[in-house]
């Protein structure tokens, strides 16, 4: 029976190229089965938890191991590309809350809640992202991603010291030691088993890291007025 396209067992050496348009067909399939293994193993992750194995991932994907080894050199470099997967759904998760607020307070909250709304939805993911850090390579994602989140987050935070007329000089340390903060947090609440309600977790984070912001605010020299109208706004 002739195979088609779709088939996740077929052919993967490409036939010798006639032009350049079939050699670009041919990276755009290959490409393609490779995300469709990618997105296997992470169903497999979610099925057999941090321990899974190649056979499970091929069994999953339903092709034979030989074929995932065509497209990754080992289990390290799978893992790998799934950790790019999960850090991207982070980042994806996370960006849209943070481009969207614009008051300080709720600028905070909405980047916690946002941070935890992923663990909270897939902990076995992000205790993957986590803990197999020390995977060749996947240390440098989890940076990656922390760092690209820290650095919109700082984009915001300095806009708003700056219509406050205050000093946007704190705003990069602020989002990184903000991102830094939730993570750590946000390990223990998934590695014990979330014990906390995460509207709860988040409102106690949002005030304990409010009161640093909210005291350069007020030890500031800003006129009384402004002040006042923050106040109300806060309230």
């Amino acid at each position: 029976m002739r195979r088609t396209s779709t088939d996740v067992n077929g052919p993967d050496t490409p036939p010798a190229p006639r032009s350049g348009g079939r050699r670009d067909r041919w990276a755009d399939h290959r490409e393609q089965r490779r995300q469709e293994l990618v997105a296997a193993a992470v169903q497999a992750l979610l099925r057999h938890g941090p321990g899974v194995d190649m056979d499970q991932v091929a069994a999953t994907a339903g092709v034979s191991k030989p074929v995932l080894y065509r497209y990754f050199a080992d289990k390290a470099q799978l893992w790998l590309a799934v950790g790019e997967v999960v850090a991207a759904r982070v980042v994806d998760a996370i960006a849209p809350a943070v481009e969207q607020v614009r008051e300080e307070r709720a600028l905070v909250e909405a980047t916690i809640d946002a941070y935890l709304s992923v663990i909270e939805s897939e902990p076995t993911l992000y205790r993957f992202l986590v803990h197999e850090s020390g995977l060749p390579g996947l240390q440098q994602v989890v940076s990656g991603t922390s760092r690209q989140v820290a650095t919109g987050l700082a984009r915001v935070i300095g806009d708003r010291l700056r219509a406050l007329g205050l000093d946007a000089g704190p705003a990069e340390p602020w989002a990184y030691g903000l991102v830094g903060f939730v993570q750590a947090v946000g390990d223990w609440w998934t590695t014990h088993g979330q014990p906390i309600r995460r509207a709860a977790l988040t409102d106690y984070l949002t005030t304990l890291l409010w009161s640093g912001i909210e005291g350069v605010r007020r030890g500031a020299d800003l006129p009384p007025e402004l002040t006042r109208a923050h106040e109300r706004i806060d309230r």
